[in-house]
């Protein structure tokens, strides 16, 4: 149970919270690499030193905002899983929410992201998370029957190509397809090619 002395500190926290998360939005809606600090503290109507309060630099701002929005979209993404039956649909279900969750990331934020190495790292960090939780969910597949007797090492190391090319934009590049709508096509393709 909090006490009153702890208030004050409950409050900083959801302050940050509701900060970086206006923080995000306001970066996957505009991009960053043009944006300054001012530019960033006006359009979040704080102060800059509210901003050094989460981080020590613009970049390193940026870093704390996309580790914060990996972050929940993780969570998010996981929790889809806890409804979904069966692999087929596990599967779907994640690469679909994982789309869902790059959806709102315009193409702005994410050119800028692929030209920043610190928030480029922590995507690709993300990728090759979701790409073991693929194989994961393959494997589970697999054993069960639901899936024919692929070599789920295989077919998961196939999609972890996939959606690096996805985080690299050059399925962009090469299809036109947004991100969140290329984890969709995987989905698609995954699900209905492994199906016996």
């Amino acid at each position: 149970m909090a006490t009153r002395s702890d208030a004050p500190a409950v409050r900083g926290a959801a302050r940050r919270a509701q900060l970086l998360d206006q923080l995000v939005a306001l970066l996957l809606e505009e991009g960053f690499a043009h944006l300054t600090l001012d530019d960033i503290a006006g359009r979040l109507r704080c102060s800059k030193s509210t901003l050094y309060a989460l981080a020590d630099s613009k970049e390193q701002l940026v870093r704390t905002a996309t580790v914060h929005f990996f972050r929940g979209a993780t969570e998010r993404v996981e929790s889809r899983l806890e409804g979904a039956v069966g692999a087929r649909e596990r599967i779907g279900a994640y690469l679909e929410a994982v789309g869902e969750q790059l959806r709102p990331a315009s193409t702005r934020f994410m050119d800028d992201l692929a030209n920043n190495t610190a928030a480029r790292d922590i995507y690709e960090r993300n990728t090759r998370f979701a790409a073991v939780r693929v194989q994961e969910l393959i494997t589970e597949g697999v054993r069960a029957g639901e899936f024919r007797d692929v070599n789920a090492a295989f077919v998961a190391d196939v999609a972890a190509a996939m959606m690096v090319r996805i985080q690299q934009r050059r399925v962009r590049e090469s299809t036109g397809l947004p991100d969140a709508q290329a984890y969709l096509e995987l989905a698609t393709l995954l699900t209905h090619g492994l199906a016996v």
